[in-house]
């Protein structure tokens, strides 16, 4: 009881809540906190951050990426290209299955790939528009042919577009039950609740896999999240509010482990999906600007993150070598902004700002509303969960929808999918010639400085039409069990559970 009179009476109860769903639980069992609750488990569907973390456990992919962001081989064994970039032959780990006994072979692989490219509902479809075809080479041997050399491919292939699911399992929804690969496999979901996997025994590497079930709770309050892990309710959890780093460090019978990310968080605005993009935010880029220069980011950082998470103001956090050096964050200037939106014709402005239902993004919502009624704005928050603010995305059913990006290993995979004509994640349905042109040919191209130079060129028409409005890099922040050995932070925010385990 002494350390629950430290929350809310609300979140006391939340936690007794959880306390009651959760026990008892088997000693083999890794519970792990998530911020929201996944979209579809389907992975050429999904798009959410927290689905990521679910299918890294679920779905086996054809490579992955280790702590320093090199590849790796997962169920490819190895892989090369043709020497003038457009054929990538990968050899297979033999023995590899599905969750339903079947083999995973090149045949299998072919088969995922097509879906991937062709199903209306698909996500990946940005991310493979290079891939003409996959040859079946022999039962361990695939070939991808390439219409153009394609520098992210790899990089591609080492998140959702290169899971492997059993072709089986594709006459019915994928997601309801998906048949993947990983170490894991699926037992249940109940909505905004859990989603529980259990080890299959037939992995090439569940040796190095402790745990019998992994049980991911959905528990969107930072405070509740913690609570549960203080109360041993939970072993892990992601996302870390920043302003409960010091007391969790502080804490003996807690662990904290952060890296820095490679995405960032932001704005996106609505100005061409559907009738609520027919308002002077979605039409007007000066209106768009004034609310760029409404926010001043150094301040969110200060007041919303304890400083722990930089100011953005483009796709490439620092570290990355397409971080454009030459654009820095711009300081706050509401002189020019009411200025802009005088000659707008729009001196007062309304608008609905849509944000995940958690507190940290709320806050970080009630800032910018502060921020921007100074100009002109008039901010009306809609918090709603955070897959059901996704749907509602990209159906076009949001003015402007504070959303960010977990970031991938490749520049490719942080920019084009969200501004290119027909983008598979362009839910402003922005559209720019020039834009796709430059992010199509940096694509085609594998020297760094030559495809920086068309990243540049592309920021700038992105700067000037503010599709996107970026406001800060999030690092990853975990904590977790002092008990809890062997877990690695990784940059791409992902959590690896191989050689993980809990202490007696």
């Amino acid at each position: 009881m002494t350390t629950m009179t430290r929350f809310s009476r609300n979140a006391a109860l939340s936690v007794l809540g959880a306390t009651l769903l959760c026990a008892p639980l088997a000693a083999q069992t890794l519970r792990i906190g998530l911020q929201e609750d996944p979209d579809v488990l389907d992975p050429h569907e999904a798009r959410t951050f927290v689905g990521r973390i679910v299918f890294q456990s679920l779905c086996e992919k054809l490579v992955d990426v280790d702590a320093r962001l090199r590849f790796v081989p997962r169920l490819a064994a190895s892989w090369s290209f043709s020497d003038d970039g457009k054929t990538m032959t990968m050899k297979l780990r033999a023995g590899a299955k599905f969750h339903d006994g079947s083999a995973i072979d090149a045949a299998a692989i072919k088969v995922n790939i097509e879906r991937a490219k062709t199903i209306p509902t698909s996500r990946r479809k940005s991310e493979l528009t290079s891939v003409e075809r996959v040859d079946v080479v022999d039962p361990l041997t695939v070939a991808f042919r390439l219409k153009d050399a394609d520098a992210p491919l790899l990089a591609q292939l080492s998140d959702r577009a290169g899971m492997m699911l059993s072709p089986a399992s594709f006459s019915q929804p994928v997601g309801a039950k998906p048949i993947c690969s990983g170490p894991y496999k699926f037992v249940e979901r109940v909505q905004n609740d859990r989603i529980v996997l259990e080890k299959f025994a037939e992995h090439w590497e569940r040796d190095r896999f402790a745990f019998e079930r992994i049980v991911f709770r959905m528990i969107p309050d930072t405070t509740v999240r913690l609570a549960n892990l203080r109360s041993g309710q939970l072993d892990l959890l992601e996302r870390l509010a920043p302003s409960d780093v010091k007391s969790a460090k502080a804490d003996a019978s807690l662990a904290v482990a952060s890296a820095v990310g490679l995405g960032y968080q932001g704005l996106t605005i609505n100005v061409g999906n559907g009738d609520m993009a027919k308002t002077p935010m979605g039409q007007d880029r000066r209106v768009r600007e004034a609310l760029s220069l409404s926010i001043d980011r150094e301040m969110i950082s200060r007041v919303v993150f304890e400083g722990l998470y930089p100011p953005a103001i483009q796709p490439f956090p620092p570290a990355s070598p397409y971080f454009d050096k030459d654009f820095p964050v711009p300081a706050r200037d509401v002189a020019k902004a009411r200025a802009l939106l005088q000659a707008a014709g729009h001196p007062r402005f309304s608008f609905e700002l849509m944000v995940a239902n958690n507190p940290v993004q709320q806050q970080l919502a009630q800032v910018i509303q502060a921020m921007a009624a100074e100009v002109g704005f008039d901010v009306k928050i809609r918090a709603m969960e955070f897959a059901s603010q996704l749907k509602d995305q990209s159906a076009g059913k949001y003015q402007v929808s504070q959303v960010g990006w977990s970031g991938r290993v490749d520049p490719d995979g942080n920019l084009h999918q969200f501004v290119t004509t027909g983008g598979g994640i362009n839910d402003a349905k922005y559209s720019n010639p020039k834009v796709d042109a430059e992010l199509n040919a940096a694509r085609r191209v594998y020297d760094s400085a030559r495809r920086k130079a068309h990243y540049d060129a592309a920021e700038l028409h992105l700067r000037a039409d503010l599709p996107l409005i970026y406001l800060y890099y999030q690092p990853w922040i975990w904590a977790m069990s002092s008990k809890l050995q062997g877990f690695a932070p990784s940059p791409d925010g992902m959590i690896r559970l191989a050689d993980v385990r809990l202490a007696r």
